[in-house]
């Protein structure tokens, strides 16, 4: 097949290796110097492309594409600062092991730190952040690039899956092209090993098992795995085992413990030995629960186990012993395959009992909760739809959700790599736009939102993405946990109270818009606001600043 592309021959190959490893889609930002990378993007027949202009939104959009397709998506953009604007996704992307491949032009060398324009040192910018980062200059033969590349991409999916960042330094003229044969070739496939555990490190395993009569297994943020899930009702079918996830971590099953913040409330100072277990396994990423942070730091736990080829060496509650750089399905098989014995304790039941004993007290609860975000949440949550997509913005929202049991079909997301901000609807958008077929819902709070306007900055907007944006007049999350609310600096410096609405931001990228002020204003739109569309549609609900703190206090204060 002849097609056309640019004239800078290293870039051709470049391109036609990273699509033998599988990146097939790319979002591009527009400029100069890179004019030959998007020239040979745009014109490949085996590449899609999406525009978007802000950088640092357009990472967050390829990092949200390559989450939903689990694979490799390129962002492209020209030299200089440019590229710093990707930071912060290529930082989520480490965190949260996503193959996010960045490509940024560069000035030759020669022209460094030699006042040319546009011109900052590029290499080795994400140094602490990144899988895997190397320069492709037209200094590289053929097999050089295509060695260069497919080490960069093994480093980026083989096991440990994260970024990577490529380096293209470009000279003047850059836009010319010119016509070249192309075949498509076979994608390379990484095939990672299963676990193997050694008779040894079994009978070590076996014994700590069995010493241990309060098993604890905490599965943080996870993408649906049917095999992990089977694995796990399998393996704890035993009543010393307790299973606790969140929302993130896209497991559920009526045995475990889903509200992990709403069971400890309950939990007196009189008998917490008791939910203290002796052996931890921890799955999966980022816990969202500072709550159960601080109580298994502070527990008596004798061993530690961690499956995950990510960050190894992570001690989240300084208890660590074993570490196995496996999947997690893996790594319960494995455990599954000893056929450990089970024990008489009632460990796993007393976290479920104390659970269901929460679960029932909250009816009573919301019969008398003012309108504010809590009854907000209950309100949105209720509204869903089945086999949805649902983000969780960052700060106090993706908080109240884990205070909300799992809905079984829906997928959740949340940039829980970093915890940061900024980018969570343009990880949305990304998400939205690589899953055309289903509706995405983001929920997020008005310092999120107006932190990332530039999300709606592009002609390919999906129109299959709902936002319900609660707007409480700042960082609420500031009014939530304790330190902040108590100083004299909490309005200017910290929460940042504003008086701003999303009306005209949405008018000026012709998005659809809807305001409320009460439940009955956000039920009476509901069935509207969720019908099909050609655009987006974002809801802006407002909420008492003043009262949402108090009322979160009186949910914990209730449940104790």
């Amino acid at each position: 097949m002849r097609i056309t592309t640019t004239d800078k021959e290293h870039i051709t190959t470049f391109i036609h290796a990273c699509i033998r490893n599988r990146m097939t889609r790319v979002v591009c930002s527009p400029g100069s110097r890179n004019s030959s990378i998007v020239i040979a993007l745009d014109e490949h027949p085996a590449i899609e492309t999406l525009i978007v202009h802000d950088e640092r939104s357009a990472a967050f959009y390829a990092m949200g594409m390559a989450l939903q397709l689990k694979a490799p998506v390129g962002v492209v953009c020209t030299s200089g600062s440019a590229m710093l604007n990707y930071y912060p996704a290529v930082a989520e992307a480490f965190y949260q092991s996503i193959p996010l491949v960045v490509m940024s032009a560069d000035r030759p060398t020669e022209w460094v730190n030699h006042g040319d324009g546009q011109t900052i040192v590029q290499e080795g910018v994400y140094e602490n952040h990144i899988r895997y980062q190397t320069r492709i200059s037209k200094d590289l033969v053929e097999s050089e690039i295509n060695a260069e590349v497919d080490k960069a991409f093994e480093a980026a999916l083989r096991t440990w899956v994260g970024p990577v960042h490529f380096n293209l330094p470009l000279e003047e003229p850059l836009y010319g092209t010119r016509e070249v044969e192309w075949e498509s070739e076979e994608a390379v496939e990484f095939n990672h090993e299963r676990l193997e555990l050694s008779d040894e490190m079994k009978s070590e395993l076996s014994k700590i098992w069995n010493d241990s009569p309060k098993k604890m297994i905490l599965v943080g943020q996870h993408d649906k795995d049917l095999a992990l899930k089977n694995g796990l009702f399998d393996l704890c079918n035993d009543s010393s085992i307790a299973v606790l996830v969140e929302n993130t971590s896209n497991l559920t099953h009526q045995r475990w413990v889903h509200c992990i913040d709403r069971t400890l409330a309950g939990i007196s100072e009189d008998e917490i030995e008791k939910f203290q277990p002796d052996l931890l396994i921890t799955l999966g990423g980022a816990i969202v629960s500072k709550r159960i942070k601080q109580f298994l730091r502070n527990a008596p736990i004798k061993a530690h186990w961690k499956a995950g080829y990510e960050f190894p060496a992570m001690d989240t509650y300084r208890k660590l012993t074993h570490s196995f750089e496996a999947k997690p399905s893996d790594f319960v098989d494995a455990l599954v395959s000893m056929n450990l014995n089970r024990n008489t304790s009632n460990f796993g039941s007393v976290w479920k009992q104390k659970d269901f004993l929460n679960q029932d007290k909250l009816p009573a609860f919301f019969e008398t909760v003012p309108y504010s975000d809590m009854a907000v949440f209950e309100t949105l949550l209720d509204y869903i739809p089945e086999n949805c997509h649902l983000h969780m913005a960052n700060s106090s929202v993706v908080r109240y959700c884990q205070l909300y049991d799992p809905i079984p079909s829906i997928r959740y997301f949340a940039n829980r790599g970093t915890s940061g901000i900024d980018g969570s609807t343009s990880t949305a958008c990304g998400v939205a736009v690589a899953s055309p077929n289903t509706c995405n819902v983001l929920i997020t709070g008005d310092v999120s939102f107006f932190y990332d306007t530039n999300a709606f900055w592009n002609k390919q907007l999906p129109s299959n993405l709902r936002v319900f944006l609660i707007n409480n007049g700042g960082g609420g999350i500031f009014r939530i946990i304790p330190g902040p609310r108590e100083s004299a600096q909490l309005e200017d410096y910290f929460e940042a109270h504003h008086d701003r609405k999303a009306e005209f931001i949405c008018k000026a990228h012709d998005v659809n818009y809807v305001s409320a002020t009460s439940l009955e204003d956000i039920e009476s739109q509901m069935a509207e606001f969720f019908e099909e569309s050609d655009r987006p549609k974002v809801m802006e609900i407002f909420t008492p600043r003043e009262l949402n703190a108090g009322v979160l206090d009186d949910y914990f204060s209730f449940l104790k």
